[in-house]
């Protein structure tokens, strides 16, 4: 692994990005204060934040503060910067700089006004509103646009850590992808696969991954399923307080997922009955090709992307 100071001599040469410093950030976030804090994932914070322009206007940003003290903190930051920094698409979140001083690591992004997708289908209180729909479907066609481009770059993006919490919202809904810390270059030519020290969340991970730590672009097909079905159900992936056999909501799922009347009894009781029922069976029936167990019985995201836009547009 390179230092944070050799690190930071590569990521200068990318002129889309800027580099921040300590002090600017420490300003924007009214010095992190608590009142900030959007929100914590496993290897740092993300705050709230409030740069000034020249012309005294204010940009609202989110400031990803990493745990400079683990080594995954180093390698996210990292990450983020070498993925974001050379990637543009309009689902995915956008970078717009980093900063390194001493042992502080932070990544500037674009601030997304609806936060994620998880709080939206499992948050609870009146802050919180169910998402109708048909926006449902568009979110879900943005972020399956977002991975449909990471997998036909150049080097076959594998986003490794395909969520609901990493799927965040602007103001008006459209989906992009967050979080590019665990996010590892595809396979080449001679290879079908890349091998990594399984990580991810548990839940969303393929099969083959979790078995043999064999990671392919099919992988993060078998995690869009998973959230196709939590956003059918209106449930987590897994949750211990389930009735027993129903923890694992992708394991008692699938027989439901082929058959109307049986579907109609597990979708989200928040949508109140009003959705298409047709429309809602044929995302079924996506989310069950995501989820078959061989990674090449899975179709394309790019077959995916097609699919759930011809939906979208018979119901629309």
């Amino acid at each position: 692994m390179s230092s944070p100071a050799s690190a930071a001599g590569q990521m200068l040469s990318q002129p889309n990005l800027r580099v921040f410093s300590f002090s600017e950030l420490k300003a924007a976030t009214r010095n992190f204060r608590s009142d900030t804090l959007l929100g914590e994932g496993g290897f740092g914070k993300v705050y709230k934040g409030w740069l000034m322009g020249i012309n005294g206007e204010r940009t609202v940003i989110a400031v990803k503060k990493l745990n400079s003290e683990s080594t995954q903190g180093f390698q996210e930051w990292q990450s983020g910067i070498n993925f974001l920094g050379r990637l543009s698409h309009p689902n995915l979140v956008k970078l717009l700089g980093y900063c390194l001083k001493g042992v502080e690591l932070l990544l500037v992004y674009e601030f997304m006004a609806k936060g994620s997708l998880e709080n939206h289908l499992f948050g609870r209180g009146s802050a919180v509103q169910p998402l109708p729909w048909d926006v449902r479907l568009k979110i879900l066609i943005g972020a399956a646009r977002g991975l449909a481009f990471l997998h036909a770059s150049d080097r076959k993006v594998i986003y490794r850590d395909f969520k609901a919490s990493n799927i965040l919202l602007d103001g008006s809904y459209h989906a992009k992808l967050s979080d590019f810390g665990l996010a590892r270059m595809g396979p080449t030519a001679s290879k079908s696969h890349v091998t990594t020290l399984v990580m991810g969340t548990d839940g969303y991970a393929a099969p083959e991954y979790l078995a043999t730590g064999h990671l392919y672009v099919k992988s993060d097909v078998y995690g869009f399923g998973v959230v196709l079905a939590e956003m059918l159900t209106g449930l987590r992936t897994i949750d211990v307080n389930r009735p027993n056999g129903k923890e694992k909501l992708v394991e008692w799922i699938k027989p439901h997922l082929t058959d109307r009347r049986k579907l109609k009894n597990v979708m989200d009781s928040r949508l109140e009955g009003k959705y298409p029922s047709r429309c809602a069976l044929q995302i079924a029936e996506v989310s069950l090709d995501c989820l078959e167990n061989e990674p090449k019985n899975r179709p394309s995201m790019q077959e995916f992307v097609e699919t759930l836009e011809r939906i979208d547009g018979a119901t629309t």
